[in-house]
């Protein structure tokens, strides 16, 4: 049987630390989202952010949240597939996490969101430092048009926000914090110095067919799927909280729903290419 990979090492579950650090933040989720979503008065914040926030805390809730646990379940069993849904996850639940730390005014919910990023980010670096499956790309993965959707990703995002960051350097303050009540914008920061070269990388190594770039790949792939329909959540209900306001825009939901789309094709490539290993070696 023709398959995406053949696993280097035989392919086990995440370690006991690993399952832990999840099953903990599993918890923490619904703590830190739940009150978003149902408590009058928790957010104080403009109501264009509000309801950004209650967007973001619903995808975490509603989406997030199933792919960890399923995530973990299935990795538990020695799956690849269950392997990249848990990274994807947890860094959608990372990225997240420091929005509603860094992006929300201080409130009741402060010390659960540290905790909740704290979790997520320990749960990533225990992941890391477990033996991650190694795999070869077999002739069912397409790894150059893989890879370049990925770079095409980290392009034009750097782009766009390059776009708007640079005609207002030095202006106090800029014109795209405007409505938002925050100083900085911390979507520019994390996403410029960390999760865009960290994509690029990944592209970089899976079209060189290094081991770890088709795990990371399709991580990197559940990540993006779910952060598109993420911000496309958030800028429906940050519009439908602030009419008007151009920080939320119906425009840019029906934008990420069409991104999310358009992810779901490479998603489904890599994933239906992937092993189910169960512990042993696969065939080529």
């Amino acid at each position: 049987m023709t398959t995406m990979v053949r696993s280097l090492a035989h392919t086990r579950g995440p370690s006991t630390r690993t399952r832990v650090l999840v099953l903990v933040l599993a918890v923490a989720v619904p703590a830190a989202t739940v009150p978003v979503l149902v408590v009058d008065g928790v957010l104080h914040g403009h109501p264009v952010m509000n309801g950004s926030a209650r967007g973001t805390a619903l995808v975490m809730l509603a989406v997030a949240l199933p792919a960890l646990v399923a995530g973990l379940r299935v990795s538990s069993r020695g799956s690849v597939r269950g392997w990249a849904l848990l990274l994807g996850a947890l860094a959608y639940i990372a990225y997240n996490a420091t929005l509603l730390v860094y992006a929300t005014p201080f409130n009741a919910l402060f010390l659960v969101d540290v905790a909740l990023l704290s979790l997520a980010f320990w749960a990533l670096v225990s992941l890391f430092a477990d033996p991650l499956p190694r795999l070869f790309a077999g002739p069912r993965l397409p790894v150059r048009g893989i890879s370049t959707f990925i770079l095409a990703i980290v392009v034009l995002n750097a782009a766009a926000w390059l776009a708007r960051i640079v005609p207002e350097l030095g202006d106090d303050p800029p014109g795209f914090l405007k409505g938002t009540g925050l100083t900085t914008n911390p979507i520019f920061v994390q996403d410029l110095a960390i999760w865009l070269p960290a994509l690029a990388v990944v592209a970089i190594l899976l079209r060189r067919g290094h081991p770890a770039g088709v795990l990371l790949a399709g991580a990197g792939l559940v990540f993006w799927q779910v952060e598109a329909v993420g911000v496309a959540v958030d800028q429906w209900l940050g519009q439908h909280a602030a009419p008007g306001s151009d920080v939320a825009t119906y425009g840019g939901s029906v934008l990420f729903v069409a991104v999310a789309l358009v992810t779901a094709v490479p998603l489904t490539l890599w994933w239906r290419a992937a092993p189910e290993a169960r512990g042993r070696l696969l065939p080529d």
